[in-house]
């Protein structure tokens, strides 16, 4: 366990309204006065009580949400999909027991393709953004002692390395300006930038505003050909309506395409089915879950998963009936998407869509800047392993630079 200086903790204001609108249950949580930070590293499967108590406040209290981060997500995806051993939670704590941040954090043997043992933060698959849960206005401290800790940790070596922090939150600066202050570089390693949904406007008035007219024209041409087919409804999962069918139905939609045949649907694994089952009802069971469905003649052609964490939102998972691909209901469920716009609590929607996607990148105009980072752990080897890994990686983007100019001129 690793003890910091001494910290002022700002005092908390209470969430309750904002809870209560989202049907969750309110904790409210006020502490002022100093307080001295200390981190531990605690198995996931292991972790005390009082932690995972506070863990619910702590979302509500985030200097940045993340859905990926919540209990009810980050610990079924722990429990079922993390190898039994290969992750730690960071702890961060107040000397009293107030929880200030975690982390989960695995080793890494490789940097990118370079044989360099490092620390990042744990992922998988179906978890689209990294940056953990930080008490709002003590993000640098969280990260000072976070990195104190790893460098008298034997097991942390070499590099930190975080993946999915939103470029310019409150987060990353904290991380910079904690690295700033023991003397250490951080550097933004890779970039993405993916679509995001923001807007003040109406859901008409956006569709009308960022989807060519040629193309509403063509997309309501396809809605009245699928009506053709029978009766066409859209439907969203109720506050007090059991999701497990609905479950079962976006299982089965997803395994019948193209992700069924590679075997990469979700349907295809019992361990990630689990997982989805547990995630979407524990985000249902506090009001986070924000679920559609198209259906024809009663029968889903398309589903779309959303999970909310005010002020901002997450778009999960969609699957549509391939056999009804002509009509474009992927599309047409991201329509009826747009009915976000009148929540009052949510400010945005995170695409959390790979970079140009062509469908999303056509239907939702902003973007959203998602960063990998790198910092040295302390010593003077690390400090040269961070130079010599980020010295490759500038050659390597050189080089890629290179062969794609030179494939553009032969295209030319």
């Amino acid at each position: 366990m690793y003890a910091g200086e001494t910290h002022p903790i700002p005092t908390e204001t209470t969430l309750a309204s904002r809870r209560a609108l989202l049907g969750a249950r309110t904790r409210p949580v006020s502490v002022t006065g100093n307080s001295k930070l200390i981190c531990s590293f605690q198995s996931p499967d292991a972790l005390s009580a009082s932690i995972a108590a506070q863990w619910m406040v702590l979302a509500d209290q985030a200097a940045e949400p993340n859905c990926f981060a919540e209990r009810w997500f980050l610990q079924p995806s722990l429990a079922l999909l993390a190898e039994s051993g290969d992750v730690q939670l960071a702890v961060v704590t107040s000397h009293s027991g107030l929880l200030v941040g975690m982390i989960p954090l695995t080793i890494k043997p490789k940097y990118g393709r370079i044989p360099v043992a490092n620390v990042q933060n744990w992922l998988h698959h179906n978890s689209f953004l990294g940056v953990p849960l930080v008490r709002r206005g003590m993000e640098t401290q969280f990260w000072t002692v976070l990195l104190g800790a790893l460098d008298q940790a034997d097991w942390a070596r070499g590099l930190l390395h975080i993946n999915g922090l939103p470029d310019n939150g409150r987060t990353i600066r904290g991380l910079q300006e904690a690295a700033a202050t023991l003397g250490r570089p951080c550097a933004i390693v890779h970039r993405t930038r993916r679509a995001l949904l923001k807007s003040a406007q109406t859901p008409q008035e956006y569709w009308e505003s960022n989807v060519r007219k040629k193309k509403r024209k063509e997309l309501n041409r396809l809605a009245n050909r699928l009506g053709e087919l029978g009766t066409i409804s859209y439907k969203t999962l109720a506050p007090d309506e059991d999701a497990r069918p609905w479950i079962a139905s976006f299982l089965a939609l997803e395994k019948t395409g193209w992700k069924g045949k590679a075997g990469s649907a979700i349907g295809c694994d019992p361990k990630l089915v689990r997982f989805l089952e547990n995630a979407v009802t524990g985000a249902h069971a506090i009001g986070k879950l924000d679920f559609h469905r198209l259906d024809l003649d009663g029968k889903p052609i398309a589903m779309l998963i959303n999970f909310l964490a005010a002020p901002g939102g997450f778009s999960f998972k969609i699957a549509f009936d391939e056999t009804y691909a002509r009509y474009s209901p992927g599309v047409l469920i991201e329509r009826y998407n747009l009915r976000i716009l009148e929540n009052r609590d949510i400010e945005w929607i995170d695409s959390c869509a790979a970079e140009d996607h062509s469908m999303i990148d056509s239907l939702w105009s902003e973007r959203r800047d998602i960063v990998r980072v790198s910092v040295p752990l302390g010593g003077a080897r690390s400090g040269l392993l961070f130079r010599a890994c980020r010295a490759a990686e500038t050659t390597a983007k050189q080089v890629r630079g290179v062969a794609r100019r030179k494939r553009e001129r032969n295209d030319g």
